[in-house]
């Protein structure tokens, strides 16, 4: 399999979890959530590095937290932008490789190996590879809050990190974006403005993204179950 670097927007704040401050620094376990995602992919010798988007006001804090425990693969602390998509470009324009590359949610720290490696390899032979799990619930279309439609939930995924893409792809996406004015909620609907597929991989139900305080709770229970 080939190597990949991953890039990590990790710019946001703690709006919704109430934090106020850059929710990433929460602790799991007396660990940050940051460090707890960063030690997936220091642990993984298919990981050549990683590019992490910053607030510059929080760039020194970061380096001392890297620093102490023990995170090495770091590549490089670039400066985030307001929106998500801004930053993920700045992480690219970074990169100066034409191995594969992944997008993944810094506040996602309990992503499998498994599901990060059957990406690369996706991503590589096809060119576009999102980790996704198929939706539990029933589905409603209610535009304006009467409901028009029961969607047919078989045909429905629920989107998670990491996105997988070959690096020419995920940079031609992402400067059409920019010069068109585009934003978009994932790498994966820039990548798909192109017209190019964007394959699924099915991920696992605990590959959660630490937003609520709620999620907090669930992230120590998954922790606990893991040791």
């Amino acid at each position: 399999m080939k190597m990949y670097t991953v890039m990590l927007p990790a710019a946001g704040s703690g709006r919704r979890m109430g934090a106020g401050f850059n929710k990433l620094f929460l602790e799991l376990a007396g660990k940050p959530i940051l460090i707890h995602t960063l030690e997936v992919f220091e642990q993984d010798e298919k990981c050549s590095g990683m590019i992490l988007s910053v607030k510059l006001v929080e760039k020194e804090k970061i380096e001392r937290m890297l620093e102490r425990f023990g995170i090495t693969k770091v590549k490089a602390l670039v400066e985030g932008g307001d929106e998500r998509q801004q930053s993920v470009a700045a992480c690219i324009r970074a990169h100066q490789s034409d191995e594969i590359v992944l997008v993944h949610d810094a506040a996602r720290p309990f992503i499998n190996r498994n599901v990060i490696h059957e990406l690369v390899g996706v991503a590589d032979e096809h060119g576009a590879a999102i980790a996704g799990v198929q939706v539990k619930d029933t589905m409603k279309f209610a535009p304006d809050g009467i409901v028009e439609e029961t969607v047919d939930r078989s045909k429905l995924w629920s989107i998670q990190t990491p996105q997988a893409f070959r690096y020419e792809l995920l940079k031609e996406a992402s400067d059409k974006a920019e010069a068109d004015g585009f934003l978009g909620t994932d790498e994966s609907m820039i990548v798909e403005r192109l017209g190019h597929p964007v394959r699924i991989v099915e991920s696992t139900y605990d590959n959660v993204k630490m937003t609520t305080k709620e999620d907090l709770l669930f992230g120590e229970v998954l922790l606990k179950r893991r040791q």
